[in-house]
C-alpha cells in the first residue's frame, strides 16, 4: 500500500483567519468547551488544527474548529494539506469517527488519571466522566436474568451445549466455543 504525504507545511495562522468548513459536523457542548479551555490553560496547544489553502489563499478548516473557535486571537499551529474538496470532505468525515472507534484498557485508564491533578473543575469532570464511560461499556449496569428453566431445542453431542433456534446454526457457549447444529 503506498501511502501519500498530504501534508504541505506547518504554519502559524490567527484561528480568526480560519474559515470553518462549511459540512463540519461536529457540534460543542458547554461542558467540553470549558474542558478545552481548561486543558489549554493548563498546558497549552500541544497539537496542531488541520486546514488546506483554497483558491483564493485564505484557508480552510478541517479538523480544530472548537480550538480555532476558542482562541480566536491566537496564531495556532496549523498543517497545512494539500487536498481537493472531495479528499477534505473524506477527511471531515473520518477524523473524529476514527478516534470514537478505538476500544479503552481501564486499568491503564484508571492508571493514568490516578497521578493527574488539575485546578479546573472542567477537566476533572470530564476524567471523572471518562472511567464511568469505560466501566459503562465493559459492565451494564444491570445485567438481565438468566431463566434457567428456559427450554432448549438442541444439544451438542460434543459438549452439551443447549440452544434453541437454528439446528444448523452455530452458537457460541460459554466460554466462546463455536458450536454447529445438527
Amino acid at each position: 500500500m503506498k501511502i501519500k504525504d498530504r501534508i504541505t507545511g506547518l504554519k502559524r495562522i490567527k484561528a480568526a483567519d480560519l474559515r470553518p468548513h462549511p459540512q463540519n459536523w461536529r457540534i460543542h457542548t458547554q461542558a467540553q468547551r470549558e474542558a478545552l479551555q481548561g486543558i489549554l490553560c493548563e498546558v497549552g496547544y500541544a497539537d496542531a488544527l488541520i486546514a488546506r489553502q483554497l483558491p483564493d489563499k485564505t484557508y480552510q478548516l478541517l479538523d480544530g474548529h472548537l480550538r480555532a473557535e476558542t482562541t480566536p486571537n491566537t496564531r495556532v499551529p496549523v498543517l497545512v494539506v494539500d487536498l481537493n474538496d472531495d479528499e477534505a470532505a473524506k477527511l471531515l468525515a473520518s477524523l473524529d469517527s476514527l478516534a470514537a472507534m478505538a476500544g479503552s484498557d481501564p486499568t491503564q485508564l484508571d492508571a493514568l488519571l490516578a497521578g493527574l491533578k488539575t485546578d479546573s473543575a472542567a477537566l476533572s469532570a470530564m476524567w471523572e466522566g471518562m472511567t464511568s464511560k469505560v466501566a459503562e461499556a465493559i459492565a451494564p449496569a444491570e445485567f438481565k436474568e438468566i431463566d434457567e428453566s428456559l427450554e432448549t431445542a438442541y444439544c451438542c453431542p460434543k459438549c452439551g451445549y443447549r440452544w434453541s433456534g437454528s439446528p444448523g446454526g452455530v452458537s457460541d457457549d460459554a466460554n466462546g466455543e463455536a458450536h454447529e447444529g445438527n
